[in-house]
């Protein structure tokens, strides 16, 4: 469902009700800029100065105010979450410092899981002195030790593959090449001589005779100029299983997004994939462009989205209608700021599932 009002009193009317099954928690919240960010009629302006572009959302919090503002829906926001749930909080690095020791006082330090490095755009050349701001963070926690985790794996890139396999055979196939002994020396058949010879000493090999039979036999052994045997691992039989991700991501944001600061859409859906399995709930107070909405729908999760901006809810409603075969879904508004929203959307808010 799709909410129009105040956050912290719906999410307190959420907790009223007992609401069950949210697992994840993603937020994209106002970064304390002390801006008004505008939406245009052809194209979404992070800052926009013209009076007459519609008013997308007001980020002029600022200090002890904003920290408090925040803490207190984080609050909310882990009472609500499920045990074995997560919460990501999206930042800048002008304010995640302090955000950071505001959601310690309330998660607790032990339950900080990652601070995800995002790389938002490419590499910048302005003025000022300082480095290009190319990234914004991402806040990771736990409720408890016991969590929905799915390995999160991605490709390869071309630099990593000539980095790890800096070989290339006959046949143009790229390579590279692991010791067949392991530490450790051994009494039974992997410290025996195996085409002449013996293990080095204090180590053993990391076969047995017949498997390193087997390996030669397949072209896979190629000695060292010492003459030490080593296995060939070729580049496409391995990037196939792809790589665990790290901390570092890079999901660019659209230049011209639909609403301002709208996040990148495939770096939602692997957040949602990652921590909640199908069904869950997925939770966004600050829905924004509705990117995390879209992806927990596409990615067969319940999901309950929060805004206090009309552009925000209008928005949202329009990606969520252009999906395919979408579950039936309800906007509803509080009683205070139903005559916010435009006429046409007053009519639907508060009605049955569409």
């Amino acid at each position: 469902m799709l909410i129009f009002g105040d956050n912290e009193v719906v999410m307190k009317k959420l907790l009223e009700e007992k609401i069950k099954g949210i697992r994840l928690v993603y937020i994209d919240p106002p970064f304390s800029t002390n801006n008004i960010f505008r939406s245009g009629k052809k194209r979404t302006s992070t800052v926009s100065h013209s009076k007459s572009d519609e008013i997308a959302y007001n980020d002029q919090l600022t200090g002890l105010e904003y920290l408090e503002f925040l803490r207190r829906r984080i609050a909310i926001m882990h009472e609500l979450l499920e045990k074995d749930g997560s919460f990501y909080l999206h930042i800048d690095t002008k304010i995640g410092h302090y955000v950071k020791i505001l959601i310690d006082g309330v998660f607790g330090k032990e339950f900080f899981v990652n601070d995800i490095t995002r790389i938002k755009s490419n590499p910048k050349n302005f003025a000022r002195a300082a480095f290009g701001n190319i990234k914004d963070v991402i806040f990771f926690y736990s409720k408890t030790k016991k969590y929905v985790w799915n390995e999160s794996l991605e490709d390869y890139t071309d630099e990593d593959i000539v980095k790890l396999f800096p070989k290339i055979d006959k046949k143009g196939r790229r390579y590279t090449t692991n010791p067949l002994h392991a530490p450790n020396e051994s009494n039974g058949q992997t410290g025996k001589v195996w085409k002449g010879q013996k293990p080095p000493k204090g180590r053993h090999w990391r076969y047995k005779l017949e498997t390193l039979d087997e390996l030669d036999k397949n072209g896979l052994i190629e000695r060292s100029s010492t003459g030490n045997p080593r296995k060939i691992i070729y580049a496409d039989d391995f990037i196939a299983k792809k790589k665990k991700r790290q901390d570092i991501w890079s999901f660019k944001d659209k230049p011209n997004p639909v609403y301002p600061t709208q996040k990148n859409l495939d770096m939602l859906k692997m957040i949602v994939q990652t921590s909640s399995n199908e069904n869950d709930i997925v939770l966004d107070s600050f829905v924004g462009g509705g990117s995390t909405i879209v992806a927990a729908e596409e990615e067969k999760r319940r999901w309950i989205g929060i805004d206090n901006s009309p552009k925000a809810i209008e928005v949202t409603l329009k990606r969520l209608s252009a999906i395919k075969n979408h579950q039936p879904f309800a906007l509803y508004a509080t009683e205070e700021m139903l005559p916010k929203l435009p006429k046409a959307l007053q009519k639907i808010a508060n009605q049955k599932s569409t």
